[in-house]
């Protein structure tokens, strides 16, 4: 029986791979979002000034390669958690659910009374996953130029 990869904490040298991994996970979308989604922009750069900033977040090897990340840093009273990035060919074995949980152990150590996300309306897959782990939907959002809301806020109370 092959072990369960656990996720360990990001170090600024994962910044590049991480990076990386957000682009390729949020490029295979089967539909496309508009407006275009923000993580297609990411680069090992911005990833390092949000570790740099006192962010942190976590990461899943398999086979010497991350396929697995996310990030997260204190705001609103909480941890807001993002970017979380699934290679598809790592996708289907438990590694979001595994992510999510290093997330909210990370809020509890801080401290914090809840976790914090947002995400795409049209992402209705995600919209599901972070529902099945406790998150409710709490405002909606619009983009500039756009007349209807296109992403929501999610909240998951820490008891």
């Amino acid at each position: 029986m092959i072990p369960t990869p656990l996720p360990r904490a990001l170090v600024a040298a994962d910044a590049p791979a991480i990076a990386a991994l957000i682009r390729s996970a949020f490029a295979v979308l089967p539909n496309p979002v508009d407006p275009p989604l923000s993580a297609l922009r990411e680069t090992g750069e911005s990833i390092a000034a949000i570790l740099a900033q006192g962010g942190g977040g976590a990461a899943i090897e398999q086979d010497g390669a991350i396929v697995a990340s996310c990030i997260w840093q204190e705001k609103a009273g909480g941890l807001y958690f993002g970017r979380l990035a699934v290679a598809p060919s790592a996708r289907k074995q438990g590694h979001a659910g595994r992510l999510l949980a290093a997330a909210e152990a990370e809020a509890r150590a801080r401290g914090l009374p809840k976790l914090l996300l947002s995400t795409r309306l049209a992402l209705t897959a995600n919209r599901r996953l972070f529902a099945a782990h406790g998150f409710a939907e709490t405002a909606y959002h619009t983009h500039p130029g756009y007349a209807a809301p296109t992403f929501v806020d999610m909240e998951k109370p820490l008891a």
